[in-house]
């Protein structure tokens, strides 16, 4: 298609971005200067994937991010980078002929310009257009935002005693107050919200104290003993009933079995039954016991076995993820490393990592690499991005150090 892109005055029939598209193959056409020719900041170019258009068009989309952050454009389910890109050539941008009217440009075509050739108004040169690229969700602020004011013994007493309670706003957050400040969709925000075991507490969403977890599963081990109940079957009913009489709001009650248990079935109108997760109950006790600091690890097991229920069976293979060892001359010593921790964003990961750490072997260095997540990258490149990888021989373990 030949076009003739060269910006004149006005003398001809004006259109719109119809006369532009309607052209036929080989053919030209003039274009001028509309009366409202600017900058106009607020027109951008926006370049998308066809599956996206459903979404722009119906309006399920929303722009998120703080003033200080760069935007993120987020669907129901996934979130997206929004970066602009320049281009050499010039773009030029014509609105259809309903929209920015003037005088000049409103009056009917008679019969006196029948013959003018058809010209079509440029309103804006654009100098490039912001594309996207799907990203992970920017998750690490929902856990430093929740942890402001975990909910605790404390705050519990206090809404029990409504005489006596106190207004606490700081650090309380409700659905749209996170929507508004992390940069994820909605389905990637309530996911990290599960992810988290935070529960809605009279609207605000809220992670539970160290110590209320503590005492709140301890009281429901207690009573599992007491009233002789099954791990593997605990009836919802019944425990929200022991543990509200225990003083622990009805809510946080029901929230205990979801933190350290699987649902096993809910009967229509009748209660559901729960099973404790073994690994989820033996690991809160390995962290209460290190929360102390490093400790040899014979002392630790030893501990940690004294610790956990009766039925249940602690594996040290149970704490990957958890701790790191290291040895001190002939003795093994363990200590808290959380993957849970650590930042999600893949360069701030590798760097903590490295200053634990200049060296890693595999078997240790996989269980804090393998949760991340990037579009479009696999773990392996993951790696290459951010590592060295040696082997002395073909049968000693992988090293990796930093890149």
């Amino acid at each position: 298609m030949e076009t003739e892109m060269e910006l004149k005055n006005r003398n001809g029939r004006e259109g719109g971005a119809e006369v532009v598209l309607n052209l036929q193959p080989h053919s030209s056409i003039s274009i001028a200067y509309h009366p409202l020719f600017g900058p106009h900041d607020d027109l951008v170019l926006l370049e998308l994937d066809e599956k996206l258009i459903p979404d722009i068009l119906q309006e399920r989309v929303t722009l998120r991010g703080q003033p200080n952050e760069d935007a993120v454009l987020c669907t129901s389910s996934k979130t997206y980078a929004v970066k602009f890109v320049g281009t050499s050539n010039s773009v030029f941008l014509m609105p259809p002929s309903d929209q920015f009217a003037s005088r000049e440009n409103v009056q009917d075509c008679d019969e006196k310009d029948s013959g003018k050739m058809m010209v079509a108004s440029v309103l804006k040169v654009a100098p490039g257009n912001m594309e996207l690229v799907e990203v992970a969700p920017r998750l690490d602020k929902l856990k430093l935002l929740l942890s402001e004011n975990p909910y605790s013994f404390y705050e519990a007493s206090q809404m029990e005693d409504s005489e006596g309670t106190e207004k606490i706003d700081f650090g309380l957050y409700r659905w749209e107050d996170l929507v508004d400040r992390i940069q994820a969709s909605d389905s990637e925000l309530r996911s990290e919200l599960e992810a988290l075991f935070a529960v809605e507490v009279n609207g605000f969403w809220r992670i539970l104290d160290e110590d209320y977890k503590d005492g709140l599963l301890n009281m429901l081990l207690h009573n599992s003993v007491l009233n002789d109940w099954s791990f593997d079957a605990l009836s919802e009913d019944d425990v929200v009933a022991v543990l509200v009489a225990d003083g622990f709001p009805c809510n946080i009650a029901r929230h205990c079995l979801q933190i350290y248990g699987h649902r096993v079935d809910g009967g229509i109108g009748g209660s559901c039954t729960w099973r404790l997760d073994e690994t989820r109950v033996c690991v809160h006790f390995a962290r209460r016991i290190l929360r102390g600091g490093k400790m040899r690890l014979e002392n630790f097991m030893e501990e940690w076995m004294k610790k956990v229920p009766e039925g249940m069976h602690a594996r040290f293979d149970m704490l990957e993820g958890e701790i790191l060892t290291e040895k001190l001359a002939i003795e093994t010593w363990i200590y808290a490393f959380s993957v849970s921790s650590l930042p999600s964003t893949p360069a701030e990961r590798f760097s903590i990592l490295f200053q634990e750490r200049p060296k890693w072997e595999w078997k240790d260095l996989d269980p804090y690499v393998r949760d991340l997540k990037v579009p479009g990258l696999s773990s392996e490149s993951l790696l290459l991005k951010y590592t060295r990888r040696t082997q002395p021989t073909l049968d000693a373990e992988p090293i990796f150090t930093a890149r």
